[in-house]
C-alpha cells in the first residue's frame, strides 16, 4: 500500500503581516492532485494544521475545505490527522465523530476514556489497501504534553523523556496485539528528537527544554515507519530511513528559503517499508535575499536592486519575498525608504531588511566597569547599547534626541 506523510502545514500563517492564504489553498490542490496520480491509499497528517491555536476563519475554512474534496474525489482514501504543538488538542478533536462518519480519523490529544485510561480505538488507527483490506495500523501518537504523561519517580531518570518513553511503549504494545499477519506496524509523532536539524521557527522547548529531545530508540524493534512532525527541515533522523520528518510544504520563515519543500511517499510491502520517495512541492512564491550571503553597502545593494526584473501586470500574488543585508557603520533612519524606492516597479515585495553593524555586541554591564545593569542610568544604558551595537559613540543630535525622548516619557507618566 501507498501513503503520503506530511506535517507542519501552519494554516493562516502571516509572513511579516503577509498571509499566506494563496500559497496554502496552492499546496493543499496540488496534494490533492499527487494522491490521485499516486493512486495512494492513506494521507497521514503529523501535527501543526494550523499556526495558532485560534486559527482565522480563511485557515478553518481551508482545512475543512481541503477535507470534503478529499472525501469527494477519494471515497476509499484514510486520512489520518494528529495535533501538534501549535495546534488547540480540543479544537481540533471537537469534530472528530463527524470525521470518523466520513474515514477521517482525528485525535488532536492524547484521548482518554471516562476511567482516565487510554482510549485505543482513538489511538490506535488502521489503515487499509485498494481491496478494503488492513495494510497498516498506526500507533496515532499526537503531541504529548507533560500532562498526557504518568509520573516517573525513579532517580536518574529523566521524567519528562522518560514518560514519553513510556507512553510510546504502551501504545506500541497494544498496536502490536491488534496487528494481524502482513499488516506494518506505524507510529507517528510530533516532537523534537534527538539528532534533528533544528529549523528556526521550530519550537525546541516544546516538551521542556533541549535537553529534553527524544531519543530514537523509542521506535526500535518492529516499528516500520514513523512519521514525524515538527522540525521544519525534512530529514530522516539517526541515520534511520525509517523515522522521517516529512518537512513544512510552505516555508515558514526568510530562513528557510533553501529549505527543501517536500511530502514523503511511503511504500509498503507486507510488515515492512520497501520506499521512501521525497516529492518536491511546487513554490508559488519565491523567495529572495540580497546578496545571497552577508550584506553589501547601501550603494552595492541599491544597485543590485536596481538590476532586479521589471514588475509585469499579474504579478501582484506572486511576487517574491525579498530580505536585504546591508552594512551599516550607524543606524540610517531614511535606508528603508531608500530600499523602497528602488523597488519601485520591480518585481519584488520587501519584506525585511537586516542591518550589520561593526559593533561586539557585548553585554552592556561588563566586569571590567565593575556595574551591573540595574547600577546603569537610562543614559549610559543607551550608550553602551550603542557603543556594542554600532562600535562608535552617539552623535550629539543622537543623544538630544534621546534626552527628548526620556522626557516625553517622564511627561506621559506623570500626566
Amino acid at each position: 500500500m501507498r501513503l503520503i506523510h506530511t506535517s507542519d502545514w501552519h494554516l493562516g500563517h502571516t509572513l511579516h503581516d503577509v498571509p499566506r492564504d494563496q500559497e496554502h489553498k496552492a499546496f493543499l490542490d496540488w496534494l490533492l492532485q499527487l494522491i490521485g496520480d499516486e493512486a495512494v491509499d492513506a494521507l497521514v497528517v503529523c501535527g501543526d494544521i494550523f499556526d495558532t491555536a485560534n486559527p482565522s476563519s480563511q485557515a478553518q475554512a481551508l482545512w475543512y475545505g481541503f477535507m470534503a474534496r478529499a472525501r469527494r474525489l477519494f471515497p476509499a482514501l484514510d486520512v489520518l490527522v494528529i495535533g501538534g504543538n501549535h495546534d488547540s488538542a480540543a479544537r481540533l478533536d471537537a469534530p472528530e465523530p463527524l470525521f470518523r462518519a466520513f474515514g477521517v480519523r482525528v485525535v488532536g490529544g492524547f484521548p482518554t476514556d471516562p476511567q482516565g485510561a487510554p482510549d485505543w480505538d482513538r489511538l490506535i488507527v488502521p489503515l487499509h489497501r485498494a481491496d478494503g483490506s488492513v495494510g497498516a495500523r498506526v500507533a496515532a501518537v499526537p503531541f504529548l504534553r507533560p500532562a498526557d504523561l504518568a509520573p516517573v519517580a525513579e532517580e536518574g531518570m529523566d521524567p519528562l523523556v522518560e514518560g514519553v518513553r513510556r507512553a510510546y511503549a504502551e501504545v506500541l504494545v497494544e498496536a502490536r496485539k491488534r496487528c494481524g499477519k502482513g499488516e506494518a506496524l506505524l507510529a507517528t509523532g510530533h516532537c523534537y528528537m534527538t539528532g534533528g536539524v533544528l529549523s528556526e521557527l521550530s519550537e525546541r522547548k516544546i516538551l521542556g527544554g533541549n535537553q529534553h529531545a527524544l531519543p530514537v530508540d523509542i521506535f526500535d524493534g518492529d516499528v516500520a515507519y514513523v512519521a514525524l512532525g515538527h522540525l521544519h527541515y525534512p530529514q530522516a533522523v539517526g541515520g534511520r530511513k525509517h523515522v522521517r520528518y516529512s518537512g513544512s510544504p510552505v516555508p515558514l520563515s526568510l530562513s528557510e528559503a533553501r529549505y527543501p519543500s517536500q511530502v514523503c511517499l511511503v511504500e509498503l510491502e507486507g510488515e515492512l517499508c520497501s520506499s521512501v520517495r521525497e516529492i518536491a512541492v511546487p513554490r508559488t512564491v519565491d523567495m529572495l535575499r540580497i546578496p545571497d550571503r552577508g550584506a553589501l553597502s547601501i550603494d552595492e545593494l541599491l544597485e543590485r536592486l536596481a538590476a532586479l526584473p521589471d514588475r509585469s501586470p499579474g504579478d501582484e500574488g506572486a511576487l517574491p519575498y525579498l530580505e536585504v543585508a546591508v552594512q551599516l557603520d550607524k543606524p540610517e533612519p531614511g535606508l528603508r525608504a531608500r530600499v523602497a524606492e528602488a523597488l519601485e516597479g520591480k518585481r519584488a515585495r520587501l519584506m525585511k531588511i537586516t542591518p550589520s553593524y561593526g559593533g561586539t555586541n557585548s553585554p552592556l554591564a561588563g566586569a571590567a566597569s565593575g556595574k551591573g545593569l540595574h547600577d546603569l542610568t537610562a543614559e549610559e544604558v543607551f550608550v553602551r547599547r550603542y557603543q556594542s551595537f554600532c562600535g562608535q559613540d552617539p552623535s550629539a543630535e543622537v543623544l538630544e534626541a534621546f534626552h527628548e525622548i526620556i522626557e516625553q516619557i517622564g511627561q506621559e507618566e506623570r500626566g
